[in-house]
């Protein structure tokens, strides 16, 4: 299997490429431009940048993207199935209008050539009887802003009307962004338990129910975790909707770790403690220490 830089190692590249020193910035930035390699300016807006850097450059990028995929409609039809739904590769298919066996031939090709990589839950599912459906990941983030807010606009795009495009971005952008944040609180966890190393991470989920986070320590330790990223501070009702989630999986969790990116109600930190661990944004920060130039990685794709 081919060996693709991790999404932390992407973070990382574009945080030093582009001189970033606010996290959440950074990472709402890097879920629209990462994994380019293309340079960024932090004091515009996001969406000043989106329209500059994307939008105007529409013809050229479609072109090198139909490159990779071979301008198939199935693989376009699956990659934005994907980039706008949970994920999970058989509602992909049901939300792309593909017969399963032209879905996974999709699939396959788009996992060959380096788009798409397939994520299996961390554990088996409650009912042992229920077929699992995997998940295709897009391995460069923005790939997953292209063919979630991009491609399916293309008409009003090519022709320089950005309307359409803008309001379903308004509409959509602020769950956009969670997968990302997601796979970096994992990557932020696998750095902070150091008294006990985690020695697996992922996520759980199955036809009901969806845990963000599960993982297991090297002594076997059964670690279950969620993540709230509203305006709102986390209350304790999280931390029981996450042990409510594991009662249905039937997953005997020893640590519960929630991490909320606007902080905690004063109730809910005097819970915290050596089985309920809670993290912000303060602690994400940690994932862009120490930037050099050994952090960089090469690209190869144009520049916009």
């Amino acid at each position: 299997m081919a060996k693709y830089p991790t999404l932390l190692e992407q973070f990382r590249s574009f945080c030093f490429q582009n001189n970033a020193t606010d996290i959440e910035r950074a990472i709402e930035y890097f879920a629209v431009f990462g994994g380019m390699g293309w340079s960024i300016d932090f004091a515009k807006s996001l969406d000043e940048l989106i329209e500059e850097k994307i939008l105007v450059n529409y013809r050229y990028i479609h072109g090198d993207i139909t490159k990779i995929t071979q301008s198939n409609k199935a693989h376009h039809s699956l990659l934005t199935a994907l980039a706008s739904g949970d994920r999970r590769e058989y509602s992909a298919y049901r939300r792309s209008a593909l017969p399963r066996k032209e879905g996974e031939e999709s699939a396959a090709f788009l996992i060959k050539n380096g788009l798409l990589i397939r994520e299996t839950s961390e554990e088996e599912p409650a009912d042992a009887t229920e077929e699992m459906s995997d998940r295709l990941i897009f391995v460069t983030p923005f790939y997953r802003f292209w063919f979630s807010s991009i491609s399916p606009y293309y008409k009003g795009i090519r022709d320089g009307d950005y309307t359409e495009m803008k309001e379903r971005w308004e509409n959509t952008r602020q769950m956009f962004f969670e997968p990302v944040y997601e796979g970096l609180v994992k990557a932020m966890l696998l750095k902070s338990f150091k008294e006990e190393r985690i020695q697996k991470i992922g996520s759980y989920w199955d036809k009901k129910n969806e845990i963000e986070i599960l993982a297991q320590t090297k002594s076997g330790k059964v670690i279950a975790g969620g993540c709230k990223y509203t305006k709102s501070k986390a209350n304790r009702s999280e931390l029981s909707k996450l042990q409510e989630k594991c009662d249905a999986a039937n997953l005997k969790a020893d640590i519960f770790v929630i991490f909320s990116k606007n902080g905690f109600s004063s109730e809910f930190k005097k819970e915290k403690g050596e089985s309920v661990r809670l993290y912000t944004l303060k602690n994400l920060k940690s994932l862009m220490d120490d930037l050099s130039e050994k952090d960089l990685l090469v690209h190869t794709n144009k520049k916009y």
